[in-house]
């Protein structure tokens, strides 16, 4: 007797890779996006329980926008793992340290909390520049 839980279909993995350039883009809006295409949800094969997203490269992470006083009011939290040991930063500062790392917290936070989350940020690559190692995959560029 076959039950829903003992047979699943798997959604065949998207081979598509897609490009987004981040020059000049509110890091929300550019988040969004990313994490849309990351979950899939932009097909129409889309199934929340199933890993059936595309890959995606963002380029020129260095020139991403926020709005209003975000540059000086968020702030980005770490731990070290140690008592006492909450490091914080500001946009701008998280900026000039690691740019990549504004997109990558902000896709994550757009991603579902599950077990597929994981796999799916694996599929982000962050650049702070135009070039990137990724073009044997041949990304479809998106405008936002």
């Amino acid at each position: 007797m076959l039950t829903s839980k003992t047979f699943r279909p798997e959604a065949k993995y998207n081979n598509n890779w897609y490009i987004i350039d981040a020059k000049d883009q509110n890091v929300g809006r550019l988040a969004t996006k990313a994490a849309t295409i990351l979950m899939g949800k932009n097909l129409p094969t889309y199934s929340k329980d199933i890993d059936c997203g595309a890959g995606v490269i963002v380029i020129n992470a260095e020139s991403v926008n926020f709005t209003g006083k975000k540059w000086d009011n968020k702030i980005y939290y770490k731990h070290t793992g140690y008592v006492g040991g909450l490091k914080k930063r500001t946009a701008k500062e998280q900026l000039e340290r690691d740019a990549t790392q504004i997109i990558m917290s902000a896709v994550k936070g757009m991603l579902p909390k599950n077990k597929l989350a994981n796999l799916q940020l694996g599929r982000l690559r962050v650049f702070n520049t135009d070039d990137h190692q990724h073009q044997a995959q041949a990304p479809i560029k998106i405008e936002l």
